[in-house]
């Protein structure tokens, strides 16, 4: 996929709404706010913040989180979107963990651009990360699935302490940090086609007729350029995410990824990162139990409050 303007091809036809404006609106405690994020890019992004179990202190009007409060940032896999049941099933389990944001990557959706098929969906991820900043939370992860998986790993070697001065990372690298890391169904390495789903997604989007077939069967807008260059793979990005916590889920069962692909992943992120294989486990947001999401839930409340080398002290960026 392009690294040329592919978020400049098209934008979201939705117009957003009042809540788009550089504030935090005031809303009632725990009600949802959707809203449209501009990525680094220009590309607009909707998004979707539910505050979570915590009764806020609205005193000031907006509903601000107290500030050791867990945000879980949502990456869904290629053809989903924040509206599909299978991502809100996602986030009604996270969220009773903390708040969480959802939101659709480019070309999903009623998202804008198109998709790089996890290309530049790194900025999505990061626009995600700020804005939960913005709205107070001072501890923020990622859990992504699939595709979405592949992009969080990129996006926390790109933005993680460990790499914030990496020329990728870019001066905003502070407010798009994370905390912890969970990448769920993710390919080790690109251009994989060694299993019939693999070789049907790579149909989908190197064909023209595939790209029809997306764009009015799956709502997903596909690039059509190559990439240029091609981005770092996942298992290159794993070593760079340390110190920040990272679990690697995987099902024994993937129809899309075998085996090697988790196992690759787990050996580059050593000691640093924890793998989980789950028996009998399929691929992604679709066959995830609510079990499953409740020990993802559990092990992030954990690890975002016991890595002392992850800075959470007054001066760290929320904006």
């Amino acid at each position: 996929m392009s690294a040329g303007p592919a978020g400049d091809v098209t934008r979201s036809f939705d117009i957003p709404n009042s809540e788009t404006a550089g504030r935090t609106p005031s809303r009632p405690s725990g009600t949802p706010l959707r809203r449209f994020l501009s990525t680094d890019d220009g590309v607009n992004i909707e998004a979707v913040y539910e505050p979570g179990p915590v009764v806020y202190n609205t005193s000031d009007g907006t509903g601000t989180p107290p500030s050791g409060h867990l945000a879980v940032v949502v990456a869904h896999g290629f053809t989903g979107d924040a509206d599909r049941p299978h991502v809100r099933r996602v986030a009604a389990a996270l969220g009773r963990y903390g708040a969480v944001v959802t939101f659709s990557f480019r070309g999903h959706g009623r998202s804008g651009g198109h998709s790089t098929v996890g290309d530049r969906e790194v900025l999505d991820v990061a626009a995600a990360v700020r804005w939960a900043r913005e709205l107070g939370h001072r501890q923020v992860a990622t859990v992504g699935f699939s595709m979405g998986g592949s992009v969080v790993l990129r996006h926390a070697a790109q933005r993680g302490v460990s790499a914030s001065a990496s020329a990728d990372a870019g001066p905003d690298a502070g407010g798009a940090r994370v905390d912890a890391v969970v990448s769920v169904s993710a390919p080790a390495r690109w251009y994989y086609r060694g299993t019939a789903p693999m070789r049907r997604v790579h149909w989908l989007v190197t064909r023209p007729a595939g790209r029809l077939v997306g764009r009015y069967g799956f709502r997903t807008r596909i690039h059509h350029r190559d990439w240029n260059p091609v981005p770092l793979s996942p298992v290159e990005s794993v070593p760079l995410i340390a110190p920040t916590p990272l679990l690697i889920v995987h099902g024994d069962s993937d129809g899309y990824f075998p085996l090697d692909h988790p196992q690759m992943l787990a050996a580059a992120a050593g000691d640093q990162g924890e793998l989980w294989l789950e028996r009998g486990m399929g691929h992604a947001e679709n066959a995830a139990s609510e079990e499953l999401l409740d020990r993802i839930g559990e092990w992030l409340a954990k690890r975002v409050t016991a890595n002392p080398a992850l800075p959470h002290s007054a001066d760290s960026p929320v904006a």
